[in-house]
């Protein structure tokens, strides 16, 4: 997490005589009394799910429980974030929430059926940058010429989306309004479709997972222009960050992340708890090498600190949809 907080100091204080001793989390002041059950708002099989699955795996012999991971997709990430705030506040139910139900949802959704205040956080635990690639029929080899390119040529290119609203195609709608150009979106339902059209050269620009892109940059079949973290990316340092590349671009940071939370109420000894034995896997090697093989990057923090970076996320993610207009219904 990159974000600094005024109560920081404070709660730092509070966790480090926890941390000096070996198995710190298991004599934490809570401990649950029966099955913790993990709710993952996607479908099974994906990462949200893959991830709580690590994380449940881990904690069950520490904290002596079951851990049970319950897939309950559909709606945006809004019915299994639904099922998660409609349990008992007591520390045996969590999210394993991500960008879209828990930050873009906010402002794109018209008929949300919770608030951000409905969820406390816990920490996060995955981060995973954009990469922006384009065909390689587009002559620009750098951001800025890419730019130059669009500019001279107002709508003759299109970007793919693997959905309305999804991040990637946030990612590719924030590019315009920084740059002041105009490509035309091309929405699929998935990123495998409009991965294909894309490597076809149906569409030209892309905003996608970086590691979803390894392979074809590698492979020359897609240029890669840069990455979208703050940092250069471990899995293809030689590439800038769009934050370097241009002025015009100097916030632009997107990507997925994918963290804890519980429901509003929650006992803030659960919280700690969980949130400790968050921190104590992903400072673990195998935490670290389970987080590098899904192409991520661990992303511990405080619930202080990811609160205050879901909340930067809300708002980045607010403007962006509000300038572009864009409102979708649930279903």
């Amino acid at each position: 997490m990159t974000a600094t907080l005024s109560r920081r100091a404070a709660l730092g204080a509070a966790i480090l005589p926890a941390l000096a001793a070996p198995g710190f989390a298991q004599s934490s002041e809570w401990r649950p009394s029966r099955p913790i059950r993990i709710v993952v708002p996607t479908a099974a099989g994906g990462a949200n799910d893959v991830l709580a699955r690590i994380f449940g795996n881990y904690i069950s012999p520490r904290l002596g429980q079951p851990v049970v991971v319950d897939a309950k997709g559909g709606a945006g990430g809004t019915i299994g974030t639904m099922d998660a705030l409609r349990s008992a506040p007591d520390g045996h139910t969590v999210l394993m929430g991500n960008i879209g139900a828990q930050s873009i949802a906010y402002s794109l959704a018209r008929n949300m059926p919770y608030t951000p205040d409905d969820l406390v956080p816990i920490s996060n635990m995955f981060l995973s940058d954009h990469v922006l690639v384009i065909h390689p029929s587009l002559r620009a080899t750098t951001v800025p010429e890419l730019v130059a390119q669009l500019r001279e040529n107002p709508d003759r290119y299109s970007y793919g989306s693997p959905g309305i609203g999804s991040s990637p195609h946030l990612a590719a709608v924030w590019f315009n309004q920084a740059a002041g150009t105009r490509s035309t979106p091309v929405h699929y339902r998935g990123s495998a479709p409009a991965g294909i059209d894309f490597l076809a050269g149906t569409t030209q620009i892309y905003f996608d997972v970086l590691s979803n892109q390894l392979e074809s940059i590698r492979a020359g079949r897609v240029r890669a222009l840069a990455v979208t973290g703050r940092s250069r990316n471990p899995l293809m340092p030689e590439l800038p960050t769009m934050i370097g590349t241009m002025p015009e671009f100097a916030n632009f940071t997107t990507g997925t992340w994918i963290g804890l939370l519980a429901p509003r109420g929650t006992p803030a000894a659960a919280i700690r708890t969980l949130n400790l034995e968050m921190k104590a896997l992903l400072d673990s090697e195998d935490g670290k090498a389970r987080i590098a093989a899904m192409g991520g990057i661990p992303d511990y923090g405080t619930p202080e600190q990811f609160g205050t970076f879901v909340r930067g996320e809300i708002d980045k993610w607010s403007a962006v949809i509000r300038r572009e207009g864009l409102q979708v219904d649930l279903t």
